[in-house]
């Protein structure tokens, strides 16, 4: 394909991508607030961390009792409901974008490789949906610290806008942060970074996972912070711990290989001589 090919190709791609982004979102605004196939709706969902939460640390200032956030502004609801409908629909299409970008840069790669990204994908998008687990049970635990610490002096009304605003602020940097052991175990397999460097740097990557941690959760309190620091720890050892496994699995072949006897300054013994080219077999326009 040409360069002008390939931009078409990519153009046509794209705009799939945002229309399947754009059905979905108008499907994350419906499920929004409607329930689908006795499932709770996708308010009800988001809002479940701090429903959890006691009346106590909680108020309600309905009439029926029921748990509810608060605007101040006459557009409030609508914009919270829009910008949750597009986060969803990003999610939800994801199968489709993603099948687009790889079905894009897949003609580019050996099977090898095909095989090697397709590892990765499914490693990263298994350690997003774990982060985005973890950030979701974390936010009830910071709420019920940060809600209830000055319960006896005042009591604190959640905006719609402040709470969504915090939950999708946690799911992305947790669901971001759990990439970052992956992309150690990329670097290793790539040859970049070993296990003895890995090994050295421990207690400096494991103090900078902290200050990172208390950088990045916007929640301010100790709950969140401690939590994305104590997980990414345990992510970061399983991957130096891959990587002593892909260092001496790569040391025993080429022990066996026998890679670390030859002498850098001879000529290497491995056999150059280019294999023949087979002859095509003649085609009928030949023929004729």
């Amino acid at each position: 394909m040409t360069l002008i090919e390939h931009l078409y190709e990519l153009r046509n791609r794209l705009a799939i991508s945002l229309v399947a982004v754009a059905l979905m979102t108008v499907v994350g605004y419906i499920w929004f607030g409607a329930n689908f196939f006795g499932y709770p709706s996708l308010g009800e969902l988001l809002k479940g961390p701090y429903c959890s939460l006691p009346p106590s640390v909680r108020p309600v200032m309905n009439a029926g009792g029921t748990c509810t956030l608060f605007g101040t502004g006459a557009l409030d609801q609508f914009s919270l409901r829009m910008r949750v409908a597009i986060a969803t629909g990003i999610v939800l299409a994801c199968p489709i974008w993603f099948h687009q970008l790889w079905a894009f840069i897949t003609p580019g790669l050996y099977a090898k490789e095909r095989r090697f990204a397709l590892t990765f994908v499914t490693s990263a998008a298994v350690l997003f949906l774990a982060g985005a687990a973890m950030a979701y049970w974390v936010v009830q635990q910071a709420l019920a610290f940060l809600l209830s610490i000055g319960a006896d002096v005042q009591t604190t009304l959640l905006t719609g806008e402040s709470y969504f605003s915090l939950l999708v602020a946690l799911l992305l940097i947790f669901g971001v942060s759990f990439e970052l052991p992956l992309l150690v175990v990329m670097l290793n397999r790539a040859g970049v970074v070993s296990y003895e460097r890995l090994a050295k740097w421990r207690r400096g990557l494991i103090f900078g996972l902290f200050v990172f941690a208390a950088v990045a959760t916007p929640g301010g309190d100790p709950i969140s912070m401690t939590a994305l620091a104590v997980a990414l720890t345990v992510l970061f050892e399983c991957a130096i711990q891959l990587a002593r496994i892909h260092d001496r699995r790569k040391a025993r072949r080429r022990a066996e290989e026998g890679w670390d006897s030859w002498d850098p300054d001879q000529p290497s013994p491995i056999d150059t001589t280019p294999s023949e080219i087979p002859k095509p077999s003649p085609s009928y326009d030949d023929a004729t």
